[in-house]
């Protein structure tokens, strides 16, 4: 195999966010059968205590920092890139580590100030249980990274920069010699699309298997770093809090497990997933704020009606404490979160990314809390609204819009994307295809779109309606029609201030701009073109793609 540069690369590499590999997988799950199971344990080097699990792994923590000091696998050694080693954030200081068996569970806990972080090893097992409990906001982010050496696991995927020599975005954003970009940001997948990631030669793959993410913020649709490679080596983020595009506030509390895995080059065991692993092994442990399966809950519900069958539903529930969700069933809207902690929840049912029904529910621990069919009203959803014409359809996400797909894995400079300008005639059949799904104040603010009335419709007053899934910089839609009629600068709703649009991410909060254009707008000559003008308003932002933006839904002029 070989990069778009001729260079090669040698080995097999790819992400799997399913179990559609694992059947080709070896057993990396609670299940796993031990290799040698009379060698597990551990011991101290004096700088690191190491624990063998039985099995083909082998790896260290410091008894300094809590860092992750080696990842050895059958013998050779995975962990480390630069100097660093695997860790939270980017190291803790000087911390409290110990270390305890039990039976067949080796654990060891790290204790840095309100900081706690635990690892486990089951005996026969090539994986590593992580959990995270972050009580407040001494320490900046909430993320793991696995640093894996340089030249193990080579790729050129969206998320890589090793052949990427050119700076183009803060440091971070790089560009080929073929005009494609790279960049850490560049994972394609929302939390809610993957259980693993990792890489594989195809006789090693090094994986970690996300967690449920109940103690994350941004619900089921965030976006953030999972994986890159470049030069110096590799790593793998299990990311729960992390600034950047971040609609919700910090959650606090024990996030976990999430798990390192090692197999023989297949996906990591099903097992291991968030929706079906168990960890009743751990319930004696004594991690700080574990709470078994008995002291957690189930929302199920019988089904939800108003639903467009044309989309994918998603039921949230969400409160100050925690964060699930789950996907409505297509044939009547059925869903089931189960491991719910006890409390109060907003709940939320989405029409792909739209919120489209509010309510409330109580978990109680050990007692499924029923739900009787939810009535979506047909008012809730937009695109129930008579509408003389509209620009794609509401589902709180830019897809269908020119270059949507592409941004969520490269930067809008890309050599791939379609022209950010050009503009758009209703009536042509490529109205949504043909209008840009992001618009910035500094490459393609003043997109006309171009339509025409009959005299009834003319004759009257109408509201347009613009859609937007975020915004950087303030970026908001200003109109004018026929370049005569100027709407008044809107105000800027609540979006996330860090960079988005040129990250790979579309997610902030869902805004709907309304704009009540009057009937002496309209042009009286029915064969004749109206034309609206669709400009971008700030004071913010710099130059080019880092100028003021915003994402687009859907438009529509209602009847």
């Amino acid at each position: 195999m070989s990069g778009s540069n001729g260079r090669s690369l040698g080995r097999r590499t790819f992400v799997l966010g399913s179990a559609a590999a694992a059947g080709t997988a070896a057993l990396a799950g609670p299940l796993a059968t031990s290799a040698s199971a009379a060698s597990f344990g551990w011991s101290d080097d004096g700088s690191n205590y190491v624990v063998d699990t039985g099995a083909s792994l082998v790896f260290k923590v410091s008894k300094t920092n809590g860092d992750l000091t080696s990842l050895a696998y059958k013998g050779t050694e995975y962990q480390g890139y630069g100097g660093k080693n695997s860790h939270v954030e980017s190291g803790l200081g000087t911390s409290t580590v110990t270390i305890a068996q039990s039976g067949s569970t080796i654990l060891i806990s790290v204790t840095y100030g309100t900081l706690k972080h635990y690892y486990a090893a089951r005996s026969g097992e090539n994986n590593v249980y992580l959990w995270t409990n972050k009580a407040d906001d001494s320490v900046t982010a909430t993320r793991y990274i696995v640093r894996v050496k340089a030249g193990l696991f080579l790729n050129d995927e969206p998320d890589s920069y090793t052949y990427a020599p050119t700076v183009i975005e803060s440091a971070d954003i790089f560009e080929k010699s073929d005009g494609q970009t790279r960049a850490k940001h560049y994972s394609k997948l929302r939390v809610m699309d993957y259980n693993y990631i990792g890489w594989t030669t195809g006789s090693v793959g090094l994986w970690i298997v996300r967690s449920n993410h109940e103690k994350a913020s941004g619900g089921p649709f965030y976006r953030s770093l999972l994986r890159h490679q470049s030069a110096d080596g590799g790593g793998l983020y299990e990311i729960l809090y992390y600034g950047e595009n971040q609609t919700e506030p910090e959650r606090f509390g024990l996030q976990g497990p999430y798990v390192i895995a090692l197999t023989d080059g297949g996906a990591p065991s099903s097992s291991l997933y968030a929706g079906t692993l168990t960890t009743s092994w751990a319930d004696s442990l004594g991690i700080s704020g574990y709470v078994s399966a008995s002291g957690r809950g189930r929302v199920a519900g019988v089904g939800i009606s108003g639903r467009d069958t044309a989309y994918a539903y998603t039921v949230g529930l969400a409160n100050s404490v925690a964060q699930y969700w789950g996907s409505a069933r297509s044939s009547d809207g059925y869903f089931s979160i189960a491991g719910v902690l006890p409390g109060t929840y907003t709940l939320t049912v989405f029409k792909g990314e739209l919120a489209v029904y509010t309510g409330s529910v109580t978990v109680t621990a050990g007692a499924t809390t029923t739900l009787n069919t939810i009535a979506i009203a047909s008012s809730n959803d937009p695109s129930n609204a008579s509408a003389i014409w509209r620009i794609n359809n509401w589902d709180g996400t830019p897809s269908g819009f020119k270059n949507a797909d592409l941004m969520t894995y490269a930067h809008p400079s890309d050599v791939r994307a379609a022209s950010w300008t050009g503009n758009v005639v209703i009536g042509s059949g490529t109205e949504t295809s043909s209008f840009p799904c992001y618009l910035w104040k500094d490459v393609n603010s003043g997109i006309i779109v171009y339509f025409k009335l009959t005299a009834a419709q003319a004759a009257a007053a109408h509201t347009l309606r613009i859609g937007v899934t975020t915004a950087y910089a303030n970026g908001r839609p200003q109109v004018v029609v026929n370049d005569t009629w100027t709407s008044a600068v809107p105000a800027a709703p609540t979006q996330p201030s860090t960079r988005s649009l040129t990250v790979g991410s579309y997610r902030g909060n869902n805004n709907t701009f309304t704009y009540s254009v009057p009937a002496s707008a309209w042009l009286t000559d029915t064969s004749s073109y109206n034309t609206l003008k669709i400009s971008v308003a700030s004071g913010s932002g710099t130059t080019s793609f880092l100028s003021a933006g915003t994402s687009i839904d859907a438009i529509d002029l209602l009847a």
